[in-house]
């Protein structure tokens, strides 16, 4: 089944660096802020069908020449231990991986800075560890006042007071694990330092979402603020672009919000009038110029929405979001008449689901675990759990036998092999949860695809689950979400837990 295509990448690539080289043209350094993911952007990548994932990074390697990159990274995020909940990982493990992978993008990296420093004991492990590594630490401290006392903040006791970061290259990207991390501040204390050497610099943003050429409402936009409901972004019409051009651009309430102390932070910097009159004219954002297929897109942005919404559910069931972040994706939905059944696969797993938990022996307080998955060609594959393994393992193994031709009466995998790694789990590691996850449930497979055919050949398999989505009817655990990733599935919860073990993880 031929995907459907409503994004063109290269199209993209072009117009995007096209605009950036010309807007460097204006300075003899351009302080580029880098919003969102510069590798691996998921987001993109669904509500843009076509999309290259790493289209961003391969962007900047078209420039390598011409770049080097500055790493941010609030103290605090460290401090508390904050979680990238796309990888599973701590922000400064984020940072190490983010290294590793622009170094193989042939990518300079200048030095990573830590925002908002005040000694914290965690950060300074982390600093450590950066410098041991080679990595040039830079720090800088909270500025009382920030963002609004312009006066103190461009002077000698604002952004006087921290480290000025060395560059060479001409474009200088500013980037960091999340929102809050301090690249507007990077950025505007760099203007400062290179205006005191009597340096030209310039500031410009580059975030793909909103779209500031696409109407506001538009089911494109819409998913951003389904993406960033945490944050409380709204998105709107830029009032500062439609006065100075009479022309309708969206942008978002932050960025709206501080344009004017942006302005007169930048303007008290430099000494003369900013370029730029409105949030918009401060972005780089080319991205609507790669759309090719409105109705494409419009569809993938509202199945977008909907893994939105699942996914906050789940996190106000386990506590790590608040009842007015979940009450505001539900509004989002209503605004595009949405259900959540409108995602192909979460009927087939609920139904397959309650006809489980119409069995007499099942205890009526849980919620029976069924998987369902969405393979390319729009069939539906079901998987449950069981004593020997959880529904997740279980979808698997019978989507890649489906893609196989393999009957379902053919055990993919000998009890020989399952019976020891469930013992040890259960014995030997004394856990609670004795069915095998995705995990070992592969690599139990790989162990038997060595020597058995018919093993092999659905091990083969696993990479045309790649793009295809799943449902589960319970809230999974975390090597489960993990290795669901690494297959490149994109998964949804409901938002029950599958049994009374607190310490599910």
């Amino acid at each position: 089944m031929t995907k459907k295509i409503g994004f063109d990448p290269q199209k993209y690539i072009e117009e995007q660096s096209k605009y950036i080289l010309e807007r460097v043209d204006n300075y003899d350094k351009l302080y580029l802020e880098f919003g969102g993911k510069l590798i691996g952007d998921m987001h993109a990548k669904r509500v843009l069908p076509g999309f290259d994932q790493d289209a961003k990074i391969k962007l900047l390697h078209k420039l390598k020449d011409q770049i080097e990159i500055i790493i941010c990274v609030y103290a605090g995020d460290i401090e508390r231990n904050k979680i990238r909940g796309d990888y599973g990982i701590t922000y400064d493990m984020d940072i190490m991986r983010l290294i590793d992978e622009l170094g193989d993008y042939e990518l300079a990296v200048n030095s990573v800075v830590i925002t908002r420093y005040n000694g914290q004991p965690s950060t300074k492990i982390f600093m450590n560890k950066l410098q041991q590594r080679g990595i040039k630490v830079f720090t800088h401290r909270e500025i009382e006042g920030y963002p609004v006392n312009v006066d103190k903040i461009v002077s000698d006791e604002g952004f006087g007071q921290n480290d000025y970061i060395p560059t060479t290259k001409p474009i200088v990207v500013v980037t960091g694990p999340g929102a809050g991390s301090g690249k507007l501040a990077t950025c505007l204390n760099q203007l400062y330092h290179e205006s005191r050497q009597g340096n030209s610099g310039g500031y410009s943003k580059f975030e793909t979402f909103p779209v500031w050429n696409i109407p506001l409402k538009h089911p494109l936009n819409i998913a951003y603020e389904a993406a960033t409901v945490d944050l409380k972004d709204v998105n709107m019409i830029d009032s500062f672009h439609y006065d100075y051009y009479g022309e309708v651009a969206v942008n978002y309430n932050r960025d709206i919000e501080t344009f004017p102390i942006i302005k007169r932070t930048i303007e008290k910097i430099t000494g003369r009038e900013a370029e730029f009159h409105s949030p918009t004219d401060m972005g780089v954002n080319r991205i609507g110029f790669g759309i090719i297929d409105d109705a494409i897109i419009q569809e993938a942005s509202k199945q977008e929405v909907i893994r939105r919404y699942f996914e906050t559910a789940s996190n106000y069931k386990k506590g790590v979001t608040d009842l007015d972040t979940l009450n505001r994706i539900q509004i989002i939905m209503e605004e595009l008449d949405l259900r959540p059944e409108d995602r192909a696969c979460v009927l087939p797993a609920r139904q397959y689901s309650e006809k489980l938990k119409n069995r007499s022996d099942w205890d009526q307080e849980f919620t029976p675990p069924v998987m369902a998955l969405e393979l390319a060609n729009g069939r539906i594959i079901t998987g449950r759990g069981s004593e020997l393994m959880d529904a997740s393992a279980s979808a698997v193994l019978n989507a890649i036998k489906f893609l196989a031709n393999i009957s379902d009466e053919i055990l993919l995998l000998s009890p020989n092999i399952l019976e020891p790694i469930q013992r040890l789990k259960s014995n030997e590691l004394a856990g609670r949860i004795t069915s095998l996850n995705i995990s070992e449930i592969l690599i139990a497979l790989s162990i038997s695809a060595v020597t058995n055919p018919t093993a092999q050949l659905a091990y083969a398999k696993l990479i045309e689950l790649k793009d295809t989505q799943a449902h589960s009817t319970v809230i999974l655990n975390k090597d489960d979400e993990q290795i669901l990733r690494s297959l490149g599935i994109s998964f949804t919860c409901d938002p029950d837990f599958p049994s009374k073990n607190l310490f599910y993880v």
